[in-house]
């Protein structure tokens, strides 16, 4: 490999600017692979196969009505005082702009759901008191229904008959009407026939009348004239006619006009007979509700459906959705999927909808659950980082170019790994901290794999090394190194995939991915732009005294003395241990809206429903109840209630609401409002009992099976998953560490110290990180708005970064103090010359790496801050306790045996020669032997 990396870096060296111009074009097409293909970043943790999803899956299925997720957002005056009307009214408006988005099922009206519990209120007090007077009004109206009846029955015996004859009096007129429909049918009529019948004989008969008038104006008109003897007996003949046709129209009508009063005679006596019918089946069915009536109030059915209703209020009673105060008020977004299975996009839409609306007066704040910005990759904090480690590189290197060119590698690596990782997520899921960690990791390693080989360019330089020669060993021997330390924090970012996390694997693989770049960027790159930079690399002063004795390094003659070893070794294992103190009571989770920024609109959200309605409204539970077996429904609903009041006297349960009932009444759903927050150790306990216990033990309802679902339960769950994670992750991470180093060192106790001082720093960075972010020390200088649990994949995460870090400060130290030893150093001695010569450049990285995560301590998401601040300390603890202090010290004690390696183990171990040593004596034999 050393010489490999030899003629990479001689070959990049020539090929200068072809090499540079190569990562640039790199790095245009990462980016614009990202701009063209990038999708969006998620918040949302998924693991797979959690119990909470499974119970998810089943509310979706078997209740419907219960299985989409839900978010909060606040509205609250601006002055304190109650909403005004008018204010109601644009709330109000405002929920039907968002109901109209499609992610949306449905936004609670926080003012109707009050009006509704109030109407609800008034009609059970009013139920309670009617069932208080059922006794006397149902009296009151058998009384009433008994005087009726003896009515109709006088009414009837007016016409000759009784209740009993009505029966039979139908029929009666039935067969009459039939009878008499007949007839008129054999008349060649019908009834619907008689009045148009009547119509035409009267008209007959008017037209007769008029002939007839006109008949004696004519026998005038013949008188008059003298002529009635000749027209006598016409005339005569024409009245004869008109006297016959009259006669049968009469007959006519006189048969249509008496079958006329037939049938109103049979209308009528039909409405006297159907008016008797209405009237008793009015009766018989007043008397029927009164039967039941009095028999609900025998058996209990009324007494027991209003104490349903009765408890029912009672336990929503403490569930309001507007505070006492009515200065604020909480609209509870429902959706149509589970909150995990809907998109960052829309989510952002919906929060956009809340956030922009213009109420006078009036403060809307999306909740934490709908707020999701993307964090910044760079902020202030991060440029001061990065400025930081500037000035650590001009300090040692001395001058600008040099220390310029770790940071441009660093910046250009960085953009190629996080951009090329960051077009990929259109297609996979990724968190919006896992750029950030290839950001942080790609900085610090970049930046300080760099260092590495411009510090041994330089040193070679300074004696006098030519220049291609000095950058292709320099390439061949710190490369080496670099590519070793940079393998071995791969290793331990890859082996998250063990974890069985897809979003933890995923951080790891995009910050190996990260490293990576960093390496290649560090043997390829970097020699490139120290064959640009020629002799300018070194300050003028040490231009002129190139290969002068003077300039080599001090030599060390005399090892540690025993005393200051035992006394650094004793300070170092106690501040450790001091250190390490706060994470025995360290709580794993995941940050809630509490610990974000005071001036985000979720902060401020959380605050107010907290102070207004109680910390578990922000974290509601949604539980599924089982029963024993199905029920009939007024038991189901009972039992139901039973499960609800045994829930709700639990220690760590605020409220309990039952939101509904299977068809078949064989379970139900409840909203189940904690006493603590999301992130309490109250709520964290009762999931767990839901989970391996019965919150019901001890009540009537023991035996209901029940189960928990809701984004609480999931981020608890998710914490028991990487928790449970953790031990095999450390045992591989530990395990392979000292597999490394004893290939690495040939020795057996230098690496289980130097492991055991990597589980040091460990504990006292994650330390730390409670004491800040758990117990709140110091949390203004930090701004943590509220302590709270850890984020649970830190640990794992700090592990698997801060252990390749530290492998790369135990090769710069101890390479070192093998290869004096292997030259023929007393062992002690041995560990004074290599702590000597590697302490400058672990020095310097550590500074650099530290600045750099402690540039994200400050950013206002905290679990990026706690990532930073965890990493800082861990690099410094590591770096300068560890590496510099503890590890040299037990090697100083522990003399010879530090070295020891069985015969038969040293034998089957590969010869790991990281730090090029073999090229650095070849190409010195080189040199010497043609005359160099």
């Amino acid at each position: 490999m050393a010489k490999l990396l030899y003629r990479l870096g001689l070959l990049a060296a020539r090929r200068a600017k072809t090499v540079i111009a190569a990562w640039f074009v790199a790095l245009i097409v990462a980016v614009s692979a990202f701009l063209g293909f990038g999708g969006q970043l998620t918040d949302q943790i998924t693991v797979p196969d959690l119990e909470t999803t499974d119970v998810a899956n089943r509310l979706a299925d078997e209740l419907p009505d219960a299985g989409g997720g839900s978010a909060t957002a606040v509205v609250r005056t601006e002055n304190g005082e109650p909403f005004t009307e008018d204010q109601q009214r644009q709330i109000s408006e405002l929920i039907d702009e968002v109901e109209q988005h499609e992610i949306v099922d449905s936004v609670t009206d926080p003012f109707a759901t009050e009006e509704e519990m109030a109407q609800g209120r008034e009609e059970l007090e009013a139920g309670r008191a009617e069932l208080e007077n059922a006794p006397a009004e149902l009296e009151n109206a058998r009384q009433e229904l008994e005087a009726g009846r003896a009515e109709l029955e006088a009414g009837l015996a007016q016409a000759g008959m009784s209740i009993e004859d009505l029966p039979a009096a139908r029929e009666e007129l039935e067969a009459g009407r039939a009878q008499f429909e007949q007839q008129l049918e054999e008349s060649g009529m019908s009834a619907e026939e008689l009045p148009s019948v009547r119509e035409e004989l009267e008209g007959g008969l008017a037209q007769l009348d008029a002939e007839d008038a006109q008949l004696d104006a004519q026998v005038q008109e013949a008188l008059a004239g003298g002529y009635w003897p000749s027209v006598e007996a016409e005339l005569n003949a024409a009245r004869a006619t008109i006297v016959a046709q009259r006669g049968e129209l009469q007959a006519q009508l006189a048969q249509v006009q008496a079958a006329e009063a037939g049938l109103a005679e049979i209308e009528a006596n039909d409405a006297a007979i159907t008016e008797a019918e209405d009237g008793l089946a009015e009766i018989e069915a007043g008397e029927a509700e009164v039967r039941e009536g009095e028999e609900a109030l025998e058996n209990g059915e009324a007494e027991a459906e209003l104490e349903r209703g009765e408890r029912m209020l009672a336990l929503t009673e403490d569930a309001s959705m507007v505070s006492e105060d009515e200065s604020a008020a909480i609209l509870m977004v429902g959706f149509h999927d589970p909150l995990e299975q809907v998109g960052t996009e829309d989510l952002a839409e919906v929060a956009g909808l809340f956030t922009e609306a213009e109420i006078d007066g009036v403060d809307v704040l999306p909740g934490g659950d709908l707020s999701f910005e993307m964090p910044h990759l760079f902020s202030i904090a991060e440029i001061i980082g990065l400025m930081v480690a500037a000035v650590v590189l001009l300090v040692m290197l001395g001058t600008f170019i040099g220390a310029g060119l770790p940071l441009l590698n660093a910046l250009v690596g960085v953009g190629i790994g996080v951009a090329g990782a960051m077009a990929l997520s259109g297609v996979v899921e990724m968190m919006s901290m896992t750029p950030i960690l290839g950001l942080m990791l790609g900085l610090a390693v970049g930046i300080d794999y760099a260092l590495f080989i411009i510090n041994r360019h330089r040193r070679q330089l300074k004696d006098g090394m030519p220049l291609l020669e000095s950058i292709a060993l320099a390439n061949g021997t710190a490369g080496n190194a670099v590519v070793f330390a940079g393998a071995t924090v791969i290793i331990a970012l890859l082996a998250l995939n063990v974890t069985g996390l897809p979003f933890l694997a995923l951080m790891g693989t995009v910050a190996a991915f990260c490293v990576v770049v960093a390496v290649l960027m560090a043997t390829t790159m970097t020699p490139a732009l120290l064959k640009l930079v020629g002799w300018k690399i070194l300050r003028r002063k040490e231009r002129r005294r190139i290969g002068l004795e003077s300039e080599k390094a001090e030599k060390i003659s005399t090892p540690m003395s025993t005393a200051k070893a035992l006394g650094i070794a004793v300070v170092s294992l106690v501040g450790l241990g001091l250190l390490a103190v706060p994470t025995f009571d360290l709580r794993l989770g995941l940050p809630d809206a509490s610990s974000e920024s005071e001036d985000s609109a979720a902060h401020q959200a959380y605050v107010e429903i907290e102070e207004s309605f109680g910390q578990g409204m922000n974290g509601p539970l949604v539980v599924l109840a089982d029963f024993p077996e199905a029920m009939e429904e007024g038991e189901a609903s009972e039992y139901q209630l039973d499960v609800a009041e045994g829930l709700a006297d639990h220690e760590h349960i605020d409220v309990v609401v039952p939101i509904t009932l299977s068809e078949d009444n064989s379970m139900a759903a409840y909203q189940v409002i904690p006493v603590g927050g999301p992130a309490s150790e109250s709520t964290e306990a009762l999931v767990h009992e839901f989970r391996d216990g019965n919150p019901l033990s001890g009540t009537d309802v023991a035996d209901a099976e029940l189960s928990v679902a809701g984004m609480t339960a999931a981020q608890i769950d998710i914490s028991d998953v990487i928790a449970d994670a953790m031990p095999l992750y450390l045992a591989l991470v530990i395990g392979l560490s000292l597999i490394l180093m004893i290939m690495v060192f040939r020795s057996i106790l230098l690496p289980v110290v130097a492991t055991l001082g990597f589980v040091g720093s460990l504990a006292g960075s994650i330390g730390v990180v409670v004491a800040v972010f758990q117990w709140g020390w110091l949390g203004e200088v930090f701004g943590i708005s509220r302590p709270g649990p850890i984020m649970t994949f830190l640990p794992i995460l700090m592990v698997g970064i801060l252990f390749g870090l530290a492998m790369d400060y135990q090769l710069f130290t101890a390479s070192g103090m093998r290869e004096a030893y292997v030259h023929g150093s007393a062992p002690r001695l041995a560990v004074r010359q290599g702590l000597h010569a590697g302490r400058a450049v672990v020095t310097a990285a550590a500074l650099i790496m530290a600045s750099v995560f402690a540039g994200f301590v400050f950013t206002p998401d905290p679990m990026i801050a706690s990532i930073g601040l965890g990493l800082a300390v861990g690099v410094l603890l590591d770096a300068f306790v560890v590496r510099l202090l503890l590890v040299p010290a037990v090697l100083t004690l522990c003399g010879p045996a530090a070295w020891w390696l069985p015969g038969w183990l040293d034998k089957i171990l590969p010869d790991v020669d990281v730090e090029g040593s073999a090229l650095e004596r070849q190409q010195a034999e080189t040199h010497q032997g043609a005359g160099i």
